[in-house]
């Protein structure tokens, strides 16, 4: 669903005009979370090392990390349409595995440790649960704030202020 989901977004069966937003989201400038991870695939199942960069509520994906303005991603998935993000302990020969469930489907990742999963995992799950109107900068001061709490007084966001 992701992968036609991205299909439809850039034009095939979509009109030009829906596509453009994209155009708009420098995935490759300051993204929110990016890295490596496994992905399981849509049809075959078989996992794919993927580069991952999660900007402005999309998660892109690219073969490769060399990402600039000309890159073209293999997908995306818009987190609006996101119902769940959690921990996948059950998915066989992948131990730092996370999922993704949008309403039609659920899908698999793999991160390299327990860090960088709880890291993608906060970081999805984060703009998800902001208040209706919040604004970006808003996220990314609350999203510093929680990340200098961690260091520095465990949980408590003002504990960066």
């Amino acid at each position: 669903m992701a992968a036609s989901l991205w299909r439809e977004a850039m034009g095939a069966g979509a009109p030009a005009a829906d596509a453009e937003f994209l155009d708009y989201i420098e995935f490759w400038h300051q993204p929110e979370c990016a890295g490596w991870l496994d992905q399981q695939g849509e049809h075959s199942k078989a996992w794919r090392r993927r580069w991952f960069v999660l900007k402005q509520g999309m998660l892109f994906w690219f073969k490769d990390s060399d990402v600039d303005h000309a890159s073209v991603p293999r997908g995306v998935i818009f987190l609006a349409s996101c119902l769940a993000v959690k921990g996948a302990e059950g998915v066989p020969d992948r131990k730092f595995a996370f999922e993704l469930s949008t309403p039609g489907e659920t899908m698999y990742f793999a991160a390299d440790s327990e860090e960088q999963k709880e890291e993608w995992i906060n970081s999805i799950v984060l703009p998800l649960a902001a208040p209706a109107g919040t604004t970006w900068d808003e996220i990314f001061h609350t999203v510093d704030m929680l990340r200098a709490g961690f260091g520095a007084g465990g949980l408590d966001p003002s504990a960066g202020e």
